[in-house]
């Protein structure tokens, strides 16, 4: 199959180009590049056909959608920082949901039915009750979230009225790295705790941070739920084989594992071999004390379970990527 790939040059969207390789598919990248890395799509997906452009130009996507004859497109053109979200909403309203409504109408006047989405847990806000399960009321307490839930909505518009088939796929942690080393994690700013703890191993950072110790928990910092981008980029495979056209899946892709900061600092210390000074700080405002995923309906309704997300495969991913590129895809 040819799939259009928007964010292609992503951390997750790269992964899973190169999967979508190695299992037959045609890729075709699309992405502005304001956040990815050309190099990140070249190494997932060389000599596939790469177009930079912008999601709200809908008429390139569908003169690219015609010219390729696409098939299906995978969407991860999303911006994802919920402090930035609080600071610019507009952004990403404009982005996240403007932007899907131009893919949505690009893929209809081109006659393509099939999409699988990026989104995020990040739609259910703070829930009371754990593990989180699909369903649960969406309640998003930040812009991000609220976006993200606004497109879940537009592709269930799209569903009833266009008979679009579509996948969402609400992530929690994204995390770790390609096991040859080759892909991995490289933003700016870095926001995520793997990557940054990683960083103070480099030398790169003085210490970690960790916001709170005082929380309900085994050891009184916050507890996640990790998911490998390998096993991420699988679940996606896995979508595109089951979507049918006029039918949705909305589903929590996480581990079902929870972890604390501070087993994360803990494991990162044995698997570098450094010390990684570490201190506590106050709590951020928001941040729920355990969110962790109930992954069954993943696993029952896409056959999906989880290789990878193991924390130590997470961490010695991910170490191995940061060692032999401490600046991202810019090392030489």
């Amino acid at each position: 199959m040819k799939i259009l790939v928007t964010g292609a040059a992503g951390y997750i969207g790269s992964h899973t180009c190169r999967l979508l390789i190695e299992s037959g598919h045609q890729v075709v990248g699309y992405d502005n590049l304001s956040r990815g890395h050309h190099m990140a799509f070249e190494r997932a997906a060389a000599g596939s056909l790469f177009v930079e452009g912008d999601l709200l130009d809908t008429s390139l996507l569908g003169q690219i959608m015609r010219d390729e004859a696409i098939q299906a497109v995978f969407h991860f053109a999303a911006f994802g920082l919920v402090g930035e979200s609080v600071e610019h909403p507009q952004l990403y309203y404009h982005n996240n949901v403007e932007g899907s409504v131009s893919l949505l109408k690009a893929m209809q006047q081109a006659g393509i039915s099939r999409l699988v989405v990026s989104s995020t847990t990040a739609i259910y806000g703070e829930p009371e009750t754990m593990p989180i399960s699909e369903e649960m009321h969406p309640a998003p307490i930040n812009p991000y979230g609220q976006s993200k839930w606004d497109v879940e909505c537009l592709l269930q518009e799209a569903r009833d009225r266009d008979g679009l088939g579509f996948a969402a796929l609400r992530y929690f942690n994204a995390a770790g790295a390609a096991a040859d080393g080759m892909l991995g994690e490289d933003h700016d700013p870095e926001t995520h705790l793997i990557p940054i703890v990683l960083q103070v191993a480099l030398g790169q950072r003085e210490k970690i941070q960790i916001f709170g110790n005082d929380y309900p928990t085994p050891d009184g910092t916050c507890v996640r739920d990790y998911v490998h981008v390998c096993d991420l980029a699988a679940a996606h495979l896995k979508a595109l084989n089951l979507l049918e056209p006029g039918t949705g899946i909305q589903i929590n892709l996480g581990s079902g594992v929870g972890t604390s900061v501070l087993e994360i600092v803990e494991h990162a210390r044995r698997v570098t071999g450094h010390e990684i000074p570490a201190e506590f700080a106050a709590r951020r405002s928001g941040d729920p004390p355990l969110l962790v995923a109930n992954n069954s309906q993943a696993n029952s309704i896409l056959g999906w379970t989880p290789e990878y997300s193991g924390l130590n495969s997470i961490l010695t991913s991910a170490w191995q990527w940061h060692r032999r590129h401490p600046q991202g895809y810019k090392t030489s």
